[in-house]
């Protein structure tokens, strides 16, 4: 049933181009590596371009992490814990994703990006906290560009053997997940230092 669904899924976004994959993102029935990868084998086809199959895939993960959010920020806890699972957010991911929020702030909305199913949770912590708006889509779209360009390059370089994106994004996804908790630690210090010169300031 599953394979089915997935093959309905990507038959959909091949016959729409960009914008099926970018209404596939946008719901995720199936992983977003998956559809990005998806849509870099469409583009080896010449069927979309490169640069579509990027913006468009940005945009489509941006804006299901926002329909995450908006759970979060409006349907509050109970809703998240009652209704989160028909979304594929187990608690144990939730209960980690609100972790990492609380102990590190907004910059966990971009560092979490690169961790897969993380990625997704994240946004509902954001959400209950009532992180502003401009900052969640700021850091939301900033993890997400480099995500969408990796996979619909992958996607491409595989051509026809696009579904052996696990294997081929496997080398690539440890450097990736350290650099953007570099970034994440650089900004903690960043924050703390701020902190401190407003301290002694006064």
């Amino acid at each position: 049933m599953l394979t089915e669904l997935v093959h309905s899924a990507l038959v959909f976004i091949e016959s729409l181009g960009v914008w099926g994959i970018l209404i596939g993102l946008m719901l995720e029935v199936i992983p977003s590596e998956l559809v990005l990868s998806f849509g870099g084998y469409l583009v080896s086809q010449g069927k979309v371009s490169f640069f579509g199959a990027v913006v468009f895939g940005t945009l489509g993960c941006v804006l299901q992490q926002v329909i995450l959010y908006w759970l979060g920020r409006y349907g509050g806890r109970p809703f998240v814990e009652k209704y989160g699972k028909y979304l594929m957010l187990k608690k144990h991911y939730l209960a980690i994703a609100e972790r990492w929020f609380d102990q590190y702030g907004p910059m966990m909305v971009f560092a979490a990006r690169f961790v897969p199913v993380v990625r997704q949770a994240i946004s509902i912590p954001a959400g209950l906290a009532k992180m502003p708006m401009l900052h969640f889509l700021f850091y939301t779209t900033l993890g997400t560009i480099p995500w969408a360009i990796l996979f619909v390059y992958l996607g491409r370089a595989l051509g026809s053997n696009w579904e052996q994106i696990d294997q081929m994004a496997a080398p690539y996804m440890r450097p990736l997940i350290f650099s953007a908790v570099v970034l994440a630690l650089l900004y903690i210090i960043y924050k703390v230092l701020k902190s401190r010169r407003r301290r002694q300031r006064r």
